[in-house]
């Protein structure tokens, strides 16, 4: 995202970040106030950067609390992002910044009370958005506020990392580097998948281009190293993410389709809390299977349950299959992966939709081209 938001807490990031787009938040702003904690937040989080090169040569009683070998690591997965991934070559996540809690900016997205389709605001250098992000958790949540006393489903999500389109070198900030190191490259590799291609206002688009780009990025990365123990710990997360991101869209399709059926809101409501006691029944039988192990899922199951919630993962997975394929089609080669999805984004919004939503309902091993 241009700011990506996870849902919850370290253990699970839907997209490892919620990307709020800064070039959006610092170019239309519907109020002086707003204006002003953007362009206040971002100054002062790019004052306070710090060049990892940098860091890496001063002594050790200078450096802060991070080990060098993961300084290095971190700059050898953006060394990669440019030499093989064919993603943006400049400063971005070159720098790092002191930790500030889980979140540099708290993402906020609304929708009706029985509809999961997201309100938008527009920007225009960015576009239009489905999320709105600010500097600080109180603003916020005076914001969703507002918003929940017109009627609305809100969430607030913390955002670790956002994106400026490469409008800034953007830094990686300080909390993200108590990550696994794979949590790291995928955030790394999402951000500057945007710098690479952003299609104006649409938020579905760019989260679902920029996460296939971080999940083949990743792979690749991790097969550079050799490293079976690291693989395998990926891989395993990523199976458990899957299957958790299933269930919560499984129920916003149960959403769709109820909210447009039932004639009467009293219908509509009593949809909505069978469906979310459903999911919370469902989710109870995929912890279970894991044996009872919880990656950070519990924390996010533990907030009350909304349209906007679901609403919010759909932006990062809803058109996932549609890039996946393409990169298969593209063979693992990011240059012809990124020239299909360039052509996509230059069609307008109903023709792009509906050829993604082709590709999403392709079958595996479908020929290519076709």
């Amino acid at each position: 995202m241009l700011a990506v938001a996870p849902p919850c807490a370290r253990p699970w990031r839907l997209a490892r970040v919620l990307p709020l787009c800064l070039a959006s938040v610092l170019a239309g702003c519907e109020t002086a106030g707003y204006y002003a904690q953007a362009a206040g937040g971002h100054l002062a989080l790019m004052a306070s950067r710090q060049p990892i090169d940098e860091l890496l040569l001063a002594p050790d009683g200078d450096r802060p609390a991070v080990r060098a070998e993961l300084l290095r690591t971190v700059l050898e997965i953006r060394d990669l992002a440019s030499s093989e991934l064919g993603l943006p070559d400049n400063g971005s996540y070159r720098s790092t910044t002191p930790p500030r809690g889980d979140a540099v900016v708290w993402s906020v997205v609304a929708t009706p009370r029985y509809s999961l389709e997201p309100r938008r605001w527009c920007f225009p250098v960015a576009g239009c958005t489905s999320y709105r992000g600010y500097f600080e958790r109180a603003a916020a949540d005076v914001y969703a506020r507002a918003l929940a006393d017109e009627g609305l489903d809100v969430t607030v999500d913390p955002v670790p990392a956002y994106s400026t389109l490469g409008w800034f070198d953007d830094p990686l900030p300080g909390s993200v580097l108590r990550w696994p190191d794979y949590e790291i490259a995928t955030l790394v590799f999402h951000e500057l998948a945007h710098q690479r291609l952003y299609a104006k206002g649409d938020s579905p688009f760019n989260e679902a281009f920029a996460t296939a780009v971080a999940d083949a990025g990743v792979a690749r990365w991790l097969a550079r190293r050799g490293d079976a123990a690291a693989t395998a710990r990926w891989r395993a997360a990523r199976l458990r993410q899957g299957q958790f991101i299933a269930l919560l869209l499984d129920a916003r399709e149960r959403l769709l389709a109820g909210y447009a059926a039932m004639g009467t809101d009293e219908a509509r409501e009593a949809l909505k809390r069978e469906t979310f006691t459903a999911l919370q029944e469902d989710y109870a039988r995929l912890k279970a299977s894991w044996g009872n192990a919880s990656p950070g899922y519990d924390a996010w199951m533990a907030r009350p349950l909304n349209n906007a919630r679901l609403a919010a993962v759909a932006t990062y997975r809803h058109w996932l299959p549609a890039f996946d394929r393409l990169m298969d089609c593209a063979g693992g080669d990011f240059e012809h992966f990124y020239a299909a999805c360039e052509g996509l984004a230059s069609l307008d919004a109903a023709t792009r939709a509906a050829e993604l939503d082709r590709l999403a309902a392709l079958p595996g091993g479908f020929a290519c081209g076709r």
